[in-house]
């Protein structure tokens, strides 16, 4: 282990500050999967993520010439809210920089766990950009840069989230974490291959930002040119070079989970076990399908990493579980040139447990004769064929959007 790091000191740092978050059993999924699965609770931590720790056990060492001066920080929401909570309890006054994509829910949970000590600063499209400036602000006004993840003090304290599963379950065997920059899977991973060298640590990661995989391909971190940003929790363009170290000693396996995926189990989670999780706080769940042979008959703790989901996001996410459930589909619908077409396509095209969701003809001037941009929510996904066999019956021409994904962005 890095003798950087010091795992229970910084348990100890934070005893008094953060929540010793609970490890749950869930009946449901270990059925489901025939092991013995717990649920590592970081949603339920006081500002609903991991991220407090780091930024406390950061903070609560600088000096008190640093402190007099202030901090800064870059983060999509979690990071920034640990920082907010910890300038408030040291009294320090802290500048957050957040890109202005981050959801609104998340900046004003910052602004309330600053309470009055926080200026926030909404900058760039991702957090790469609003980095930048972050950096910047940071060396002209001399103040302290508390980094998101790639720190020996803030894996540090990421890393109790390990001592803790650890102390409630010393026999566990897997553990699944998420990975965004890193800071989460190398400080637990880290603390509990020293316990447990048999141990496996399973990281996952976003489809669409897949940066520790590709920095295990490359032999080290590479700036990935383009990202899918919705899993915002956990989506940066590049991992942190300490992180990516610790990572490749400590990580046994890294899996991939599809968008839709990370939905699919946003909505489950709060429907079959009322626990309302980010994107991010879904990934570890979400991945027990790509690794449940690995985890059959062993006992499996999921972190929970994060609950701060914005309502307003909601429809998204379940728009994107649709999709990614085969149950919803987008069509260009041109009608045959004869009386009665609608109707026909309504009685006879549509099965009897299809739903029209969206309906608009797509070019003004041709209402009711032109192509229609057709919405059709299913019951079940094999229904699909069904339906495009009665489009080919009653001669409807149609174009699948589903599968062009160009025209499916710019219409739907």
């Amino acid at each position: 282990m890095n003798a950087s790091l010091n795992f229970e000191t910084a348990a100890a740092r934070l005893a008094n500050v953060v929540k010793h978050t609970p490890l749950i059993y869930n009946p449901r999924l270990s059925e489901k999967y025939g092991a013995e699965i717990y649920l590592k609770r970081e949603d339920l931590q006081i500002v609903r993520s991991y991220k407090l720790r780091g930024a406390y056990n950061m903070i609560s060492q600088l000096s008190a010439d640093e402190l007099s001066r202030g901090v800064v920080c870059a983060s999509a929401g979690n990071h920034a809210q640990g920082v907010a909570f910890s300038c408030d309890k040291l009294g320090t006054k802290g500048v957050i920089f957040m890109p202005e994509i981050t959801p609104k829910q998340k900046v004003q949970q910052t602004e309330m766990f600053g309470n009055g000590r926080v200026e926030l600063v909404l900058v760039g499209d991702t957090f790469d950009d609003c980095l930048k400036e972050a950096l910047a602000y940071t060396e002209k006004h001399q103040m302290t840069f508390i980094p998101p993840f790639d720190n020996y003090s803030i894996i540090e304290g990421q890393g109790t989230v390990g001592v803790e599963i650890y102390q409630d379950l010393p026999d566990a065997e897997v553990i699944v974490m998420p990975i965004g920059g890193g800071g989460l899977s190398a400080g637990a991973g880290t603390y509990l291959k020293q316990k447990n060298k048999n141990i496996k640590l399973i990281g996952v990661e976003p489809l669409g930002a897949p940066s520790m995989l590709e920095a295990f391909k490359h032999g080290g971190p590479v700036t990935l040119e383009q990202i899918d940003r919705f899993v915002d929790g956990a989506s940066v363009k590049r991992v942190g070079n300490l992180t990516y170290e610790l990572c490749k000693d400590a990580l046994d396996d890294v899996k991939l989970v599809a968008e839709g995926k990370v939905c699919t189990t946003i909505l489950k989670l709060y429907n079959e076990e009322a626990i309302v999780v980010e994107p991010a706080g879904a990934l570890s769940v979400a991945a027990l399908d790509e690794c449940k042979d690995q985890i059959k008959g062993k006992k499996v703790v999921c972190v929970i990493s994060g609950g701060n989901n914005d309502i307003a996001r909601m429809q998204e996410i379940k728009e994107k579980s649709l999709l990614y459930e085969g149950l919803k589909h987008y069509f260009i619908v041109r009608f045959p040139q004869r009386p009665g077409a609608l109707k026909l396509f309504v009685n006879n095209v549509l099965g009897p447990h299809d739903d029209i969701t969206r309906f608009e003809f797509i070019k003004k001037t041709e209402k009711e004769q032109g192509p229609a941009l057709v919405g059709i929510e299913l019951a079940d996904k094999d229904d699909y064929a069904g339906l495009l066999q009665r489009f080919q019956e009653h001669r409807f021409e149609v174009i699948e959007l589903n599968k062009e994904q160009t025209l499916f962005e710019y219409l739907v």
